[in-house]
């Protein structure tokens, strides 16, 4: 009986890009344990994720809550990564500490409207508001 009522497209939408917001957290804290490691290249979300995401979502068909709930973020090196210094290393522990306070702000913002998509749902079956 739930499972229709999770297969909307918005709640689709909302939890791939929490599980987008997930793995670049990862990245990021790869990337700060990793920023006097000699040659460490910078990992992120591969680009891939974001085209993907957005190419499903513009297709407007009926198949594709079916194909975000199959979509799953990657992790890959980041090409568009501005310095490196002498050792190999291009991670600018500054620039990170900024990606994962957005990043921060971003998992907030998805979390807190995935809880009112369930609290809503709870109350359409209970009656009761939680």
């Amino acid at each position: 009986m739930i499972e229709p009522l999770a297969n909307s497209l918005n709640y689709q939408i909302a939890a791939r890009l929490l599980d987008g917001a997930v793995m670049r957290h990862e990245a990021i804290a790869t990337n700060i344990a990793n920023a006097e490691t000699p040659g460490f290249r910078r990992i992120d979300l591969s680009p891939d994720f974001a085209r993907t995401l957005r190419a499903q979502i513009a297709t407007g068909k009926s198949t594709a809550v079916a194909e975000l709930r199959t979509l799953r973020p990657t992790l890959a090196e980041d090409s568009h990564a501005r310095s490196e210094r002498a050792d190999g290393n291009n991670v600018e522990i500054e620039s990170e500490l900024m990606a994962m306070s957005r990043n921060h702000v971003n998992h907030e913002f998805l979390t807190e409207m995935l809880t009112r998509h369930i609290k809503g749902l709870k109350m359409a079956i209970t009656g009761r508001v939680i």
